[in-house]
């Protein structure tokens, strides 16, 4: 860690010194570099908030890294064989240590929080490091900003809080219990802070967050600062922000991956899951008083992940609360994840990835019943597998593209070719045979992050922008649901300020979609009931980069059939047209899963290692089990 804090010292200095950082530009009109004092930088508002910017600009890139990156770890995606430069693949082999050693891996040590190249964002590890320095910099100058209002005081310390809280809880997620830092640590002594435990280290975070939700406004544009930046706004921190990440550190920390590192249990925490519950209802009235953030309408949904032909707009709508870094939004899509999402036969390069049968399995019926068996049918829910894609949950058919839908609109532009106009994903097809490398072998294709006309005619290669958000408004409904079921041991558990149950909090996000609720035979037990809520995380927030985190924390990442990499064969049981007619409804015959890839992951799978120069730093700093 010493050379974080060295390189960090040194960067932070000069940010002081300078303050002349893209990030900045907008809060600062300075003379020369050589007339500013280093304490400059804290004086009044707009330079503290100048110094303050590059904690946003610290923030993670997840979705672009080089010309391509992969961010989904769990069992829901399937790279295409071979491919050792994803961090993916690392995982599928057991190799932790490629976190930072894999070209396209967004967990890195290094990073430039004040370029605006994509290349150097995606750096958490080291980021993050950088950015707990600063904020603590930051935190430790306060009673400098003499020349400023309460609110404008309130708001710098406020992002300051919540800054360091985030930075150490998005390292907690994949490497543990860390040395909480919370001073600017001097350069020239031994460093001797004790690594905690997840909760004790959880516990210093909920702090900071609780700090933050106390001195941040709801809504940035009701403050007399944030009027002079009125518009632009919208992923300022604030109160209703915090309190979110508040409920979420406290969720992560009662549940069970992190109450067995903590405390040797392997069960929820009940007492951090009700104090989760009511940080998350706090948020959610909050939210629901004053519509600051609100559900984008299913008709929308998928402008919360891109945006195409709208001059550069980010997505997300008032449903994203918080999101990755957008350095190069309007370009890095086109150099970077363009090419991966469909087969070589109309997209001519790219590293292939498409979704898992297994997982795309957890895309019920509309009625909101899961398929319990793939392979055969079940009258209750009306799942056939000689019908597998007729009258899913809608989700299904907005990010799943299966057999026979349309991917090239004019069938001259690739010679009126129908098994290459339309999806030809049944066995023996040939998305499924040419160029078998890069194949179509698990069945189906992602349509969530882009028009399902990707290819190299219709035009949809050009004018996306595509950004992940680290929290959006249903993600935080359901992060409710679980902390109250858990907390309160009843899937109609509540917290004591919020009106909805855990039940009632997912069917919201299912009446969103159009998706029944979930079946009262699911609410006799928190267990019957957690089934159904994990699969509805694993359909809302599906390929967005939660799983592998929930997977772990769950302490599922191990167990059968999480371990499994899964496609689909069949045969088309109607002629071709027919099926191109109605894709969702066509008849197939011999419809079986495969096996693509087990993983063999054992207990210390569950961390990330820390790298071995930071453990040899000083005696305190423990590495984990296992590596």
């Amino acid at each position: 860690m010493r050379k974080y804090v060295g390189k960090i010292l040194s960067l932070t200095t000069a940010c002081l010194l300078l303050i002349s950082t893209n990030s900045c530009k907008k809060y600062l009109n300075k003379a020369p570099l050589s007339d500013i004092s280093s304490t400059e930088a804290f004086k009044n508002f707009k330079n503290f908030q100048g110094f303050t910017e590059e904690l946003y600009n610290s923030l993670p890139l997840i979705s672009s890294q080089d010309y391509h990156n992969n961010w989904n770890f769990g069992e829901d995606e399937n790279w295409e064989t071979g491919e050792t430069r994803l961090m993916t693949n690392a995982i599928d082999q057991g190799d932790y240590w490629g976190w930072n050693t894999r070209g396209y891996s967004y967990f890195k040590t290094g990073g430039v929080a004040s370029t605006t190249v994509r290349g150097d964002k995606g750096h958490l590890y080291g980021l993050s490091w950088y950015a707990i320095r600063k904020a603590n910099v930051g935190i430790a100058n306060l009673n400098l900003l003499t020349d400023a209002t309460d609110e404008e005081k309130n708001l710098i310390a406020g992002q300051l809080y919540f800054f360091r809280g985030w930075y150490h809880f998005m390292l907690m997620q994949y490497w543990g219990g860390l040395a909480y830092v919370d001073q600017a640590l001097p350069t020239d002594q031994p460093l001797d802070l004790p690594r905690l435990n997840y909760q004790q280290t959880a516990d210093k975070a909920a702090a900071d967050f609780q700090k933050a939700a106390d001195l941040l406004p709801v809504n940035w544009d009701e403050t007399t600062i944030g009027k002079q930046t009125l518009g632009n706004n919208n992923f300022r921190i604030n109160k209703i922000l915090a309190l979110a990440y508040l409920g979420k550190d406290l969720l992560f920390a009662g549940s069970p991956l992190m109450n067995r590192e903590s405390t040797g249990n392997s069960s929820y925490n009940a007492d951090y899951c009700k104090k989760a519950a009511d940080a998350f209802g706090q948020a959610l009235q909050l939210t629901e008083s004053t519509g600051r953030y609100e559900l984008a309408n299913f008709s929308d949904y998928s402008k919360l992940f891109y945006t195409y032909n709208q001059s550069g707009k980010i997505p997300g709508l008032k449903e994203a609360m918080f999101m990755e870094n957008t350095a190069e939004s309007g370009s890095r899509w086109r150099w970077n994840q363009v090419n991966d999402y469909r087969p070589m036969t109309i997209v001519g390069s790219g590293i292939k990835v498409y979704p898992t049968a297994n997982y795309v399995d957890y895309y019920g019926m509309a009625n909101g019943l899961p398929i319990v068996d793939p392979e055969k049918a079940d009258a209750e829910s009306g799942y056939d597998p000689q019908y597998p894609w007729k009258n899913r949950d809608p989700r299904f058919y907005n990010d799943i593209m299966i057999d026979g839908d349309k991917c090239v609109t004019n069938a001259g532009n690739v010679g009126n070719d129908q098994n290459r106009q339309y999806a030809s994903l049944y066995s023996g097809g040939l998305y499924r045979t040419a160029n078998t490398t890069k194949a179509v072998l698990t069945g189906y294709m992602n349509s969530k992050f882009t028009a399902k006309l990707l290819n190299d005619w219709d035009g949809y290669k050009e004018n996306n922008v595509f950004a992940l958000s680290f929290m959006r408004l249903a993600d935080v409904y359901l992060m409710y649901a679980e902390a109250a079921a858990q907390g309160y041991n009843s899937a109609q558990g509540k917290s004591s300020n919020y009106s909805l149950t855990a039940v009632d909090a997912v069917n919201k996000i299912r009446d969103r979609a159009g998706v029944g609720h979930i079946s009262p035979k699911y609410l006799n037990s928190t267990d019957d009931f957690m089934s159904e809520l994990r699969r509805e995380r694993a359909v809302e927030l599906a390929f967005e980069g939660h799983r592998f985190t929930d997977l772990r924390r769950w302490l599922l990442l191990t167990q059968a059939p999480y371990t499994l990499k899964k496609g689909i064969e069949f045969d088309r049981g109607m002629p071709n047209a027919d099926v191109y007619a109605s894709p969702r409804n066509a008849k197939v015959l011999n419809f079986r899963e495969t096996i693509i890839l087990e993983r063999h992951l054992g207990e210390k799978h569950y961390w990330f290692p820390f790298l071995q120069s930071d453990v040899n730093l000083y005696k305190g700093f423990k590495q984990n089990p296992g590596w």
